[in-house]
């Protein structure tokens, strides 16, 4: 017999786009291999789009967002997984064309899970979630590109956010100078704590600049996008690179060639929502080996799945420090 489970539900016919709590019947459930009760889920700025209707980022109606979660596997038709075993999601489309993890239950295809690494509870792996992945897939391309420690000082902007804040938690636990960029001076003894060792002001940086500025980064991660990007590469090394991975500031990149083709610099993109599996499993293992999971609860709010709506439109206006974790049996 099906049974109810809580969840946010995105609708827009016939009223209006607007998103609320509701109990829902198993049997709405989309088609998949896997059912997960879902243990944590998170807030990431996709989920805080989709809540508000402030971008197209649902594609179907009605909806569960939620671009992310960790649980238990409930039952599978597929044999790679069992049930009783735990398992966490990034991306896939989940929580766009695919009903997401803001609620108590998901079914989802198999090739879309990961087991949950040893290392961490479902909890703790909603802490990281998607923007902490995400920030594990760009340090990566920095290695990939053979940034080290002794390359020199590592920008990261928006660091105060969720992808920021483990970006530079992670940096600082390899032994990397990093600069932490943030429009919240009031956060500057978070981001130390984090492992910080500049930080700099995000109005440096937010105007149109010269096509090219002083030489000083060694390498950045990016989660801006338009004239904070733009600046960002027009101040790297001779060599450098940066890993863009958001558009906080804008879709727009008013930029020039000059910083590519007279420092032979590298911007590279970084995708999260259909990543192969390969590189999420091993971003998942680089975690488990280089985040320092004492400072999860530095980065870490706890909120019920009740209280997600009301920190959705904060989140898109930058008031939200680090990493909502969401228990959706609260």
């Amino acid at each position: 017999m099906a049974s109810m489970f809580n969840a946010i539900l995105v609708e827009r016919d016939p009223e209006p786009y607007r998103a609320s709590l509701k109990s829902l019947d198993e049997v709405r459930l989309p088609p998949g291999e896997v059912t997960v009760r879902v243990e944590y889920s998170t807030i990431n700025y996709k989920d805080a789009l989709a809540i508000t209707g402030s971008g197209p980022v649902v594609r179907q109606f009605p909806m569960v967002p939620g671009i992310d979660f960790a649980g238990t596997v409930d039952s599978s038709n597929n044999s790679a997984y069992q049930r009783g075993d735990k398992v966490v999601l990034n991306g896939w489309g989940v929580g766009e064309t695919h009903w997401g993890g803001l609620a108590q239950m998901a079914r989802v295809k198999a090739d879309w899970l990961i087991p949950l690494p040893a290392a961490f509870t479902t909890r703790q792996a909603m802490a990281i979630g998607t923007a902490g992945y995400t920030a594990m897939l760009c340090v990566m391309a920095l290695e990939r590109h053979g940034v080290t420690p002794d390359s020199g000082a590592i920008l990261v902007t928006g660091a105060a956010g969720g992808v920021g804040s483990v970006a530079v938690a992670i940096l600082s636990k390899l032994g990397f100078h990093v600069a932490a960029m943030t429009g919240r001076p009031a956060e500057s003894d978070f981001l130390k704590q984090l492992g910080a060792l500049e930080i700099i002001e995000r109005t440096q940086y937010a105007g149109a600049g010269k096509p090219l500025a002083k030489e000083r980064w060694a390498a950045a991660i990016d989660v801006a996008g338009s004239h904070t990007l733009a600046n960002v590469c027009a101040s790297l090394r001779y060599g450098g690179i940066v890993a863009a991975c958001g558009l906080a500031a804008g879709m727009d990149f008013p930029a020039t060639v000059a910083p590519f083709i007279l420092r032979g610099i590298t911007l590279a993109g970084i995708d999260s929502v259909m990543r192969p599996r390969p590189d999420r499993v091993e971003a998942w293992r680089r975690l488990s080996r280089d985040l320092d999971i004492k400072k999860l609860d530095l980065l870490t709010q706890e909120i019920s799945l009740s209280g997600v709506i009301e920190r959705a439109a904060p989140f898109l206006q930058g008031k939200i420090r680090g990493r909502i974790v969401v228990d959706t049996h609260r």
